[in-house]
């Protein structure tokens, strides 16, 4: 919920531009010109007797005016009065009171006139009266004794005062007395009872009349009001009590407020009801006050005359009452006279017309005296209200007054003639700077004076030809507008203004302004209650305006609080509260213009506790109970939550009775007997639930039978012999009476046995001894209270305890399924031997010993259970080439039975584990020494080892993979004939019949030659070898540079050609000299390399910072694992079935390759 509001420009022009108007027909100071009124006191002039009179007369003219004054209509000598002066250049009566003179001296009728050698004006007839507060006359008052039910009229009749007191009333310790649509005060002060009920006796009902003018309160003796009862009060339609009668006339003057009244009598109170006769009550003017026995129209006029019709109306009846209503009027203006300036032989006229009801006379003055009896001017003629002047002359110079009046009042206008003869002038400061905002008017003043009036034109520029057309508006008093100002409308305008006597010219300035904007505005917000609000208000202005932003709320200053933190362009309030609820409006104002915006922040909370809790409708099973709602904090009442406490049974303790929706202020509450209830009451808003209501009062329900037993009766053994029978015993609320008992019964199912009943109190548990094992019993639980039994229980069915199972299963039989896999069957047993619910089976196996190594080792059962009847199951998880042991159990809620016989079975050869380690030592020119253990894990007898090897060159190329087969007692191998300096992968496993292990991978080098070595290094420190490798890059610098060039002609060069016509070759590489040794062991490769190469497609070789990583000897493809859990790696570009097979030499780098690369 958003509202924007602007303040535009325009209705402040327009109000300066009405004052232009009137400024306009200012005469200049400075010139010669009749007396004119500038400040009078009221016509109806109440004065404080308390303090000095001071009767207001002010005026200005050329030469300036001389004052004088009459009283009562003679001339009032104040020279000759002691206690009167006159202000000096003024003429202000000032009446001295409190120096001793007497108020009431000075009452009557006063008249100023002001006075010049051209003329004299004249004030209204000020009626100055001193305002009077007088005493109650002392009475005595009588106590109103009255019946109940009748109506009552207590009267005030206050003391006449001037002007009238205002009424209301008061008991002894100064606090109003409520008024209602049964009590009410009327307008003339007394106080109305349509019916009076037992609380209204008292004896202080006080009227008081308070006078605003001279801050004083007149208190009536207090009247005694004594209320008495008959049985039954009688009701009565209604009877007015004022106005009397059915009919009634009222008459208003146009432009007061109309007040109409209706007080009626009655019991039940009556209602009233307003309308008018052939017509419509007028809108937006029409209100109803006092409990609507007052009907108020405002501003009334002419057409608000006619017949108004109160209408009074209760259950036995109604009464009406016409109001005829007249609107007269006081004589009002509809062409005042206004000041006429005219040069020697000019013509105009004077006109003054009015209006009113009755239709008022006019008639003319001259300065100060009625025109039939004035001077002769031949240059006048009076036409009833116009005077028209012809060919005036100098002396035709003077004041004249209209006085328009019948018998509800009258007006009188002062207006001159002045016969000037003056050339132009422009009373508009020169180059006077007008700023205005963009699509606003314009106005641009030339006040000016001269006689005859001058003609004035309007000029763009100081050269610019003269403005006209639709896009300017010129208003009589030289104004010009420009009704949508435009950025291209700035700049500078000539007013030249020029009569007869002469021309005269002024510039003014005009700048256009971008109007100010709030590009982001505050946003409609709901919060929590204590949460925190932020407010945006983003504003775009002219630069050259500064804005300043104010925050209201509620049309009114924020609050003067921390919690308001006013920033740049928002407003935050933090740890928000209730009174925080309102509209917040951004205002932003310039000098020139002012836009605002508002939001609403609503602020919602959990909803207030209900209140007033009422029971009614009592009965054995039921009651009402209704509530008011508290306040729902601005987020709607969803519902009612309704808890109930039993004082008897659970004092203390609240517990859900119902829930009703949020409209619902009534609930039919179901009772429980015994019960002593109480209620409260819980309301839930989209925030959250209420604090609960107060408590209800108490209502005890009586007692009864059980209306139901117990729950979830049932009968388990806990013994072979023996029936435990358990239920969940009843509540408190639950038992309906005192001696709240339980009856149990029990007997086994499917034989023809009677009952066998117990009684027991204050349990939930009872145990029946001497049972047969696992039979099955009919049970049931039976509620009973001092007054009788619950209805009778639904039977359950029950097994007294049960014992171990007494045989084993039978017929075990094991099928081996692979060398980790077997499944084991047996035939179930009879279901009478189980002696209780039967659960399932349990397996117990264990491994006996390892068949490859004839060694025992310490037991370790494993068991597996199935559930039900079932007859098999898997056994997972052996071990290979072993033996094991298993027997097959029954079991049932009290245990296992006895074990089947053990049944031996073994698993057949699997392959074999990773051997246990693999070590090569003692590393020379051309061989290595390889140590190996035993499988951990052999699963079988094994056959053989099998060791597969290759070379891996300095830019990581795969030389031929040779594959060796060990026999299975060797742990251990020399490798002679291999490469010096160069480094080998070698993969190694075990055999067994059924196939090959995983493997293990180890990494060793070959050692270098010293002398080699030594060559090498004093090669690469040669001054000879350094230039060298100096003027290589230089000519591959050269070869790359001309390479682009010829590229970036669209030509081929003869290395382009070569990598045409060979699109992959294979860089060989340069056997070396230098290496160093190492182990290198990566357990998750168990694959030999594939052949490859990972140089790169731009031929460069790049080098990783690790030897030890699988990506050295790839390109990145991601590695898979077999179904054994081996290790896939694709180490090369190309992806193929078999090893590698070549004979490549595989070599360490070193300076002489490194060379040898570049040649």
């Amino acid at each position: 919920m958003m509202k924007k509001m602007s303040i535009s420009t325009s209705k402040t022009s327009l109000v300066l531009f009405l004052c232009q108007i009137i400024s306009a027909l200012d005469v200049p100071l400075d010139l010669s010109q009749p007396p004119t009124i500038t400040q009078q006191s009221p016509k109806d002039y109440i004065v404080d007797p308390r303090e000095n009179i001071v009767i207001q007369c002010e005026a200005k003219g050329k030469p300036p005016p001389s004052f004088s004054w009459t009283r009562n209509g003679t001339h009032f000598d104040i020279d000759k009065d002691a206690q009167v002066t006159m202000k000096p250049n003024s003429g202000t009566l000032v009446i001295n009171i409190m120096n001793g003179g007497k108020a009431e001296a000075y009452e009557g009728v006063y008249q100023c006139t002001a006075r010049n050698e051209r003329g004299a004006a004249i004030s209204n007839n000020i009626v100055v009266r001193p305002s009077r507060s007088p005493l109650w006359t002392k009475e005595k008052l009588e106590p109103n004794h009255v019946r109940e039910g009748d109506s009552l009229v207590l009267h005030c009749r206050p003391p006449v005062g001037l002007p009238p007191p205002i009424i209301f009333w008061m008991d002894n310790a100064f606090q109003r007395l409520p008024q209602s649509e049964r009590v009410s005060q009327g307008l003339n002060g007394d106080l109305y009872f349509s019916n009076v009920q037992p609380e209204d006796t008292r004896e202080d009902y006080i009227c008081y009349a308070r006078f605003n003018h001279t801050q004083t309160i007149q208190q009536k003796q207090p009247i005694s009001v004594k209320v008495f009862s008959t049985k039954p009060v009688t009701e009565r339609q209604p009877v007015l009590l004022t106005p009397t009668g059915s009919t009634s006339t009222k008459v208003e003057l146009r432009g007061n407020v109309l007040l109409l009244e209706c007080i009626a009598a009655g019991l039940p109170t009556p209602v009233i009801r307003w309308i008018k006769e052939g017509g419509e009550l007028p809108a937006n003017r029409t209100f109803f006050e006092n409990f609507k026995k007052t009907l108020k129209i405002i501003d009334v006029s002419e057409a608000d005359s006619g017949n108004y019709k109160c209408i009074a109306r209760n259950a036995l009846g109604s009464v009406h009452h016409v109001i005829s209503v007249t609107v007269k009027a006081a004589p009002y203006w509809i062409t005042a006279p206004r000041n006429l300036v005219l040069s020697p032989g000019e013509d105009g006229t004077l006109i003054c017309r009015a209006n009113g009801n009755p239709k008022p006379s006019i008639s003319w003055l001259a300065n100060g005296v009625p025109i039939a009896i004035a001077p002769e001017d031949p240059s006048r003629k009076v036409d009833g209200d116009t005077i028209i002047f012809s060919h005036v002359q100098e002396r035709s110079s003077a004041v004249y007054q209209c006085n328009a009046s019948n018998e509800y009042g009258y007006l009188l206008a002062n207006a001159f003639v002045n016969v000037l003869a003056e050339p132009p002038r422009i009373l508009t400061p020169a180059n006077k700077l007008y700023q205005v905002i963009a699509d606003s008017p314009a106005l641009l003043d030339c006040a000016y004076f001269g006689s005859p009036k001058p003609e004035i034109e309007w000029f763009k520029g100081v050269k610019g030809s003269i403005l006209r057309g639709n896009e300017y508006v010129f208003h009589d008093n030289g104004t010009l507008e420009i009704p949508v100002a435009q950025k291209n409308n700035a700049g500078t305008y000539t007013c030249v203004a020029r009569n007869k006597l002469g021309k005269i010219q002024n510039e003014v300035q005009l700048e256009i302004k971008d109007p100010t904007m709030i590009i982001k505005q505050p946003e409609y917000k709901v919060i929590q209650r204590y949460g925190q609000v932020s407010f945006e208000c983003i504003i775009k202005h002219d630069s050259t305006l500064l804005p300043t932003v104010t925050w209201l709320k509620d049309n009114d200053e924020l609050p003067d609080d921390e919690r308001f933190l006013v920033g740049k362009d928002n407003l935050t309030i933090m740890n928000v509260t209730d009174k925080d609820d309102g509209t917040y409006t951004c205002i932003v104002n310039t000098t020139l213009d002012s836009v605002s915006a508002s939001a609403v922040l609503t602020v919602v909370a959990r909803p207030n506790p209900p209140f007033d809790l009422e029971l009614t409708g009592q009965l054995e099973r039921s009651i009402d109970l209704s509530w008011l709602p508290g306040d729902e904090n601005n987020s709607p009442i969803t519902s009612f939550v309704i808890e109930f406490e039993d004082a008897l049974h659970e004092p203390g303790v609240w517990r859900y009775q119902t829930e009703v929706p949020g409209s619902q202020t009534t609930a039919q509450l179901k009772l429980s007997p015994y019960v002593n209830y109480s209620f409260r009451v819980i309301a839930v808003n989209r925030i959250g639930r209420s604090q609960p209501s107060e408590p209800s009062e108490q209502y005890l329900t009586k007692s009864a039978s059980p209306d139901e037993n117990p729950a979830n009766v049932q009968g388990i053994g806990s013994e072979p012999d023996n029936l435990v029978i358990t239920w969940e015993p009843l509540k408190g609320f639950q038992s309906n009476g005192p001696g709240l008992q339980y009856k149990v019964s029990w007997r086994q199912k499917d034989v023809d046995d009677e009952w066998t009943s117990v009684i027991v109190a204050n349990v939930s548990k009872y145990i029946v001894s001497g049972t047969p094992t696992f039979v099955p019993y009919e049970v049931k639980v039976q509620a009973l209270n001092d007054l009788g039994y619950a209805p009778e229980p639904s039977e359950v069915i029950g097994h007294s305890g049960e014992d171990l199972p007494m045989v084993a299963p039978g017929n075990v039989q094991v099928h081996v399924i692979n060398s980790t896999l077997a499944k084991v069957h047996w035939d179930p047993v009879p279901l009478k031997s189980v002696r209780g619910h039967l659960q399932g089976y349990k397996v117990y196996y264990w491994k006996v010993q390892s068949l490859s190594r004839r060694s025992r080792r310490h037991v370790e059962k494993k068991i597996l259970t199935f559930r039900g009847n079932k007859t098999f199951g898997m056994l997972p998880g052996l071990e290979p080439y072993s033996s094991y042991k298993l027997n097959v159990r029954v079991v049932n809620g009290k245990g296992e039975g006895p074990a089947s016989p053990d049944k031996v079975f073994k698993t057949p050869e699997g392959v074999p584990s990773s051997p246990s380690f693999l070590k090569i030592t003692n590393p020379t020119l051309d061989s290595l020494t390889l140590e190996w253990g035993s499988p951990t894990h052999p699963n079988g007898v094994l056959t053989s080892y099998t060791l597969k090897f290759q070379p891996i060159n300095n830019t990581h190329e795969l030389g031929p993979l040779v594959e060796i087969r060990i026999p299975a007692n060797e742990s251990s191998l020399i490798l002679k004939n291999l490469n010096y300096s160069t480094r080998y992968k070698f993969y190694f496993n075990a055999q067994t019949s059924v196939g090959s292990g995983s493997q293990i991978t180890e990494e060793a080098v070959t050692i270098m030659d010293e002398a080699m070595a030594s060559r090498q290094v004093d090669i690469a420190t040669q001054g000879w070898f350094i230039g060298l490798m100096c003027a290589v890059a230089l000519l591959i610098l050269i070869l790359l540079i001309v390479c682009f060039i010829r590229r970036n002609k669209g030509g081929k060069y003869p290395v382009k050609e070569k990598e045409d016509a060979h699109a992959d070759p294979e860089i060989q590489p340069m056997k070396e000299d230098d290496g160093t040794f190492g182990e290198y062991s990566d357990a998750e490769d168990h694959k030999p390399l594939k052949k490859g190469s990972r140089t790169p497609s731009d031929r460069t070789v790049k080098k990783e910072d690790s030897d030890d990583s699988l990506v050295d000897y790839g390109e990145g493809v991601n590695g898979q694992f077999n179904e054994d859990g081996s290790f896939i790696g694709q180490y090369s570009g190309k992806k193929e079935k078999e090893p590698a097979e070549g004979n490549e030499s595989s070599e360490a780098p070193s300076p002489v390759n490194a060379m040898n690369s570049f040649v």
